[in-house]
């Protein structure tokens, strides 16, 4: 037997007979998901990750970039149970708007925290980042962003910054203030405090002090509260200046134990006479280089332009004390109500001393609002900065030793400067890709440079060093190429096959329909990518931003390709929907497998697609889940278990043999024959052993007569039955039917067996590409031996019922005539010569076709023949001189010919055509065929017996119009006659070529006419 598979083309069940309902292809259950709802104005949904944690337990992640923590809307990340019912939908928050950084001021409110959220696979950790989180300098904010590396327990692990600098003031500065009895007055040196103090940003861990006085600012919180306990410091008074004294106690305990650490050190001395300790302050000024304290020199000449003392003593001790260069470091005042006079100065030259580092990135980075995306990579995180540098953007990276910064010029190449403006914003997204040969490459997206959007492909090492490969160019301006990366490793064996580039604003039609391109690693040239084609839905007349979101999935449907998730939020009037495209065979299949609209799960989803997640099994099924996320909510999607139905079908007997009557229907002796028909269920991705699953089929046979060749003996297994089986299982049903008395036994009897599954909507779904109709043929015996080959010995003979030249002769009539008389000439043809008589029009060709051996199965008998032959009923429609058939027979069974030498018979024949004319006054063909190359000799008289001349032909014409007739104009000349007696002699002929013959030689038949002259006169006469 045969058997052949019938492929559907849509995803279908069984309802009833072989009529068939259909899906929304594919396994994604659109009929039950979980909907885990939050606060919409938090933006809870904007992005969502499956999160595995520590204890096993499966969590889903959501962020809430607007989220609230205590008056700031700092953003927050929820974790949301499964299992456990939290607050009423499972989530909680994990506060991690209020992590700090140690020592800095920080803004936190609109820090948009959770905006990005990627997860590490590895350690099962993830990285959320609040990438407009700034921090206070001076008067000046920075929105430099920030990220928190959480561990598998929920637990805050580090603080991921790479953008972040210390402010140029962060700097612990210490105020050496001479209280000798020889400062006067005390509240210009108060004054002058409290005005310096102003110009500090007072913050944690700062420390002022004195020799016997000393607090730490840390106490305080603004500058007004340290200004205040400024007012409450008097003067201490004594009759020495212990300068010394001061800078070692300032070095030793205000910088040693409260310093910060990172934090400049500053130390300000003011004093108004020379040391009485001096032996000791080249000691405590070589101590303080040594340790890095930049010392500014305040000299207050009061005392000394009081009591008229000469100063260069006292300057040349101060000018030691400062730091070089003494014009930066050193002032010297008149008097005490002088420093009032230097206060603006002595901040400039404090608050200028880190400025800008030296590879230039200080304030390039200031507002880069790093972690605007996020990608784990080996040995840290990579981090996309799109406010670098102008806004033109950059890639940054933090690893467990440091931050790794590439220099503003590694991108000058691909970003040149005169581009600057248009705001490049790269970093909008960062990724990875693997090749075979130079391991892992690092890929961001661009999607507003120059307008049309770019991505870079590139390396970068923990040194700083940046190295762009390759480049790939968006072509609509406005299209936000590069917005969103992801690559697909579809084989599964860890090197990326395509890297997909969205361009979600691709217009199409005056419509934001979004686009997908796709492009495939070669290694041949340099690791480059090349454009392979492009993903797009044809969604009519509506905006969808397809390509929100790309999200590489395991493999869905079990034929070992990873497939794809395509998000399109704008779809349906901003409801969203998401699509599921497969791939297979390295290739990502262009039409989408199934869409799922937002409208297909619930009402009130909104930006449906906008996030999409799908790694692991969330439910516990084996498969892997779809975390999706909208406006004010996440949604789980579950797979669905994927199986294929094996039908085989034998038959008992194998074959049908009709002289076998074995039983009696309808009081009929009939063959009776049975089916065996097996099923198997085969998972072809995780199905429970123990689930059953219920399976629906019928069987027909295929018999489109009206008189069929074979019948079921139950009709009602016509109709559609049930079985419930195991996976694994095989269950066999038996089918009986019989075969009615047929003579139409080459052809095989057609059993269809068609499946489905009872219920699509709880059981497992069917394998889309898996067949859901079984024809299996069963044949006829043929009656040759057991081996089933027939060895058949067809002979062919055959001829026609044309006359030969002697059979043609032997009739009286035709014996008279000169074509017989010629007989004994011989046939000049060698025996093929056959004679057409005049009035033949069909000819009969016999064939005898015998078969000698046994049964010939599907034998055909083929005649050919020349275009003079019609075959409808062999009516001979054209003259021609040889007649040729060929009668050869052919058989297309499985057996062999035992000779073949019989098996052709030509037919060969020379003709000759009898003419049959009719020739009197007129000359008629009565015969069937055309007479052609017929000769007519007609003999007039010119001259009298007496040898006068008689007459003579003027004109003459022939005309074939309607008949042939011979037209003469004939003169005659002025002879005197009563009666003149014309006689003419007239002769046809055929050359000795023609097909044809006469009865006669040359046949010959005299014309007479008779004048007879009524006018007497002499005249001339024309006839």
């Amino acid at each position: 037997s045969h058997t052949h598979y019938h492929y559907p083309y849509e995803c279908k069940y069984l309802t009833g007979g072989i009529s068939t309902g259909f899906l929304n292809c594919f396994n994604i259950d659109t009929k039950r998901h979980k909907i885990i709802k939050g606060p919409k104005q938090a933006q809870f949904g904007y992005t969502v990750q499956q999160h595995l944690a520590a204890g096993g337990e499966k969590w889903l992640l959501v962020g809430a970039p607007y989220e609230m923590n205590g008056p700031y809307q700092t953003g927050d990340v929820y974790k949301c149970s499964l299992s456990k019912r939290i607050n009423g939908n499972g989530c909680s928050k994990l506060n991690l708007g209020r992590i700090s950084l140690t020592n800095v001021s920080e803004r936190k409110d609109k820090m948009r925290l959770g905006m990005t959220l990627t997860s590490n696979s590895k350690d099962n950790s993830f990285v959320a980042c609040g990438p407009l989180w700034s921090y206070e300098c001076g008067s000046s904010y920075y929105s430099t962003g920030i990220c928190s590396r959480v561990n598998a327990s929920f637990k805050f692990s580090r603080t991921i910054a790479p953008a972040f600098q210390r402010c140029e003031t962060y700097m612990d500065i210490v105020i050496v203030l001479d209280g000798s009895n020889s400062i006067y007055p005390w509240y210009e040196v108060q004054a002058f405090l409290i005005n310096i103090l102003q110009k500090f940003y007072i913050g944690p861990g700062m420390f002022f002090t004195s020799i016997v006085h000393e607090f730490k600012l840390s106490d305080y919180r603004s500058v007004e509260e340290v200004v205040k306990k400024a007012r409450s410091i008097n003067q201490r008074g004594g009759e020495e200046t212990n300068t010394a004294l001061g800078i070692n106690i300032a070095r030793s305990q205000a910088f040693r134990h409260g310093g910060r650490r990172g934090a400049k050190k500053v130390m300000i001395v003011i004093t108004d006479g020379e040391s009485h300790d001096s032996a000791d302050l080249q000691q405590a000024i070589e101590n303080s280089e040594k340790e890095g304290i930049t010392r500014y020199a305040i000299a207050v000449l009061g005392y000394y332009n009081r009591r008229g003392i000469n100063p260069e003593a006292f300057l040349k001790e101060i000018k030691d004390i400062a730091s070089d260069p003494d014009d930066k470091h050193f002032f010297n005042v008149t008097d005490e109500s002088a420093l009032k006079d230097i206060v603006d100065a002595l901040g400039e030259r404090i608050f200028s001393l880190e400025g800008t580092s030296e590879n230039g990135t200080a304030f390039g980075l200031q507002m880069s609002q790093a972690g605007f995306s996020a990608h784990n990579v080996e040995d840290g995180t990579l981090v996309g900065a799109v406010g670098a540098y102008d806004w033109n953007g950059a890639v940054l990276k933090e690893t467990r030793q440091g931050k790794v910064i590439p220099p503003k010029m590694s991108y000058a190449q691909e970003f040149p400067e005169e581009l600057k403006n248009h705001g490049a914003y790269l970093g909008y997204t960062v990724t990875s890709v693997v090749s075979a040969r130079n391991g892992r490459l690092l890929v961001a997206g661009a999607p507003r440079f120059n307008h049309t959007g770019k991505v870079i492909i590139f390396t970068l090492k923990n040194s700083g060093n940046l190295t762009i490969l390759h480049s790939l160019k968006g072509h609509q301006i406005g299209s936000y190429y590069g917005s969103e990366i992801a690559p697909v490793d579809i084989d599964g064996d860890g090197i990326t096959d395509n890297l997909l580039v969205a361009a979600p604003m691709f217009f199409s039609g005056g419509l934001e329909k979004g686009k997908v391109y796709i492009y495939r690693l070669t290694e041949l040239v340099g690791n480059r990518f090349i454009h392979e084609g492009a993903l797009e839905i044809l969604n009519g007349g509506q905006n969808s931003r397809f390509g929100s979101a790309l999200a590489p999935v395991p493999d869905l449907n079990g034929d070992s390709f990873n497939d794809l998730v395509v998000g399109a939020p704008l779809e349906d009037d901003h409801k969203g929907a998401i699509y599921v495209f497969f791939s297979q065979h390295n290739r990502i299949l262009r039409k989408y497998k199934q869409r799922i609209a937002a409208g297909d799960l619930a009402s009130g989803l909104q930006y449906f697609g906008r996030s999409i997640h799908g790694a692991m099994d969330m439910n516990g099924d084996g498969l892997v889940d779809l975390a999706v996320g909208s406006l004010g909510a996440a949604v789980l999607l579950w797979s669905q278990s994927v199986i294929r139905i094996y039908t085989s079908v034998r038959f008992e007997p194998s074959k049908v043999n009709i002289f076998v009557k074995d039983c009696q229907r309808g009081g009929k002796d009939v063959t009776c024959m049975s089916a065996i028909v097996c099923f198997n269920i085969t998972a072809r991705t995780v199905v429970p052993p123990t689930q059953e699953i219920g399976i629906k089929y019928n069987v027909s046979i295929m018999e489109r007569r009206f008189n069929p060749r074979a019948i079921m003996d139950n009709p009602s297994l016509l109709q559609p039955q049930n079985l419930t089986l195991l996976p694994g299982q095989e269950t066999c049903e038996h089918i009986y039917f019989h075969v009615m008395e047929t003579t139409d036994y080459a052809r095989p009897i057609v059993f269809a067996v068609q499946v489905g599954l009872q219920n699509p909507d709880k059981e497992p779904i069917l394998d889309e590409g898996w067949p859901t109709v079984v024809k299996t043929e069963l044949p006829f015996w043929n009656g040759c031996d057991e081996d089933d080959h027939c060895t058949p010995d067809l002979a062919l003979q055959s001829m026609t019922d044309l006359q030969t030249q002697n059979q043609f002769c032997a009739h009286h009539v035709q014996s008279q005539g000169a074509f017989c008389r010629h007989q004994g000439d011989g046939d000049p043809a060698g025996g093929s010569l056959r004679v057409i008589e005049g009035s033949r029009r069909r000819m009969v060709v016999d064939v005898w076709l015998q078969n000698k051996g046994e049964n010939a199965y599907h034998a055909q008998l083929n005649i050919t023949h020349t275009p003079n032959l019609r075959l409808s009923s062999l009516f001979v429609k054209v003259l021609f001189k040889k007649l040729y058939l060929r009668c050869s027979d052919t058989q297309s069974d499985d057996g062999d010919e035992m000779s073949t030498a019989d098996n052709f018979n030509d037919i060969y024949y020379i003709l000759k055509y009898e003419a049959d004319l009719l020739f009197t006054r007129l000359l008629q063909n009565l015969g069937y065929y055309p007479v052609k190359d017929l000769q007519l000799s007609i003999e007039i008289p010119e001259m009298t017996k007496n040898g006068n001349q008689l007459l003579q032909i003027s004109d003459f014409y022939i005309d074939q119009v309607s008949f042939a007739s011979l037209c003469l104009s004939i003169f005659f000349f002025d002879l005197k006659f009563k009666i003149l007696e014309l006689v003419a002699s007239a002769s046809v002929e055929l050359p000795s070529f023609s097909a044809m013959f006469l009865h006669e030689d040359r046949p010959v038949r005299h014309l007479r006419w008779s004048m007879v002259l009524r006018d007497r006169k002499d005249q001339q006469h024309s006839l």
